[in-house]
């Protein structure tokens, strides 16, 4: 029997891939969680995919599927914190925004993970641009994205004049605490320390 060369041909059915299996979810999440006690154990520098493989319960397999090396698994992990942000505060006052922000913020900075980890990635970024713009990102879109919300909502309710200095403005809400808990690195705020730089920074921002 001949074939019509004119007539379409039934197309084989094609395979998936052996190797391409989904990547299972619960896998990505162990990977990361193992990520940021890796790095808070022992740093980016001696941070490997074997010591991370073997934290979350996989095999380095699992882990290149993923992501092709450390530096590119540490930049996901990065650019995931500034995509999440902070939660905007509106207590309808610019010092009560300005108090639990530097609540939240406090207990993020100073949780034992945390506190291991920003420094870490601060010194690596400093030797490594990639890491550094990651950083950067990180931190201009999560902590400034909340800090310009809170000086637009003050403006809004005549607390602030509406043509104050958004990045002088933003430098005065993020800087004295991020100097605190992360550069000098205080072992404990004072009592009353939040809300008394709540205050001053609100009539520092009221004077702009």
């Amino acid at each position: 029997m001949t074939t019509n060369p004119e007539e379409p041909q039934a197309r084989p059915r094609r395979r998936t891939p052996a190797g391409a299996a989904v990547l299972r979810e619960d896998v990505t999440e162990a990977i990361r969680a193992a990520v940021f006690e890796e790095l808070a154990s022992v740093g980016y520098a001696r941070m490997s995919i074997e010591g991370i493989a073997r934290r979350a319960g996989v095999g380095k397999t699992a882990v290149y599927r993923r992501w092709r090396s450390k530096l590119h698994l540490v930049l996901d992990l990065v650019s995931a914190i500034a995509v999440q942000g902070l939660p905007a505060p509106d207590t309808g006052s610019l010092e009560g925004d300005l108090r639990l922000l530097y609540e939240v913020t406090s207990r993020a900075l100073r949780h034992p993970v945390a506190s291991q980890i920003i420094p870490d990635l601060q010194a690596e970024a400093a030797r490594n641009p990639d890491i550094a713009e990651a950083m950067q990102k990180a931190l201009r879109e999560g902590q400034e994205g909340v800090a310009s919300r809170i000086v637009v909502a003050a403006a809004r309710r005549g607390e602030i004049g509406p043509d104050a200095d958004e990045d002088l403005a933003l430098d005065l809400i993020s800087g004295p605490l991020y100097w605190r808990s992360v550069v000098i690195r205080s072992p404990k705020l004072p009592k009353g320390y939040l809300g008394a730089l709540a205050r001053a920074t609100a009539e520092a921002l009221k004077a702009l």
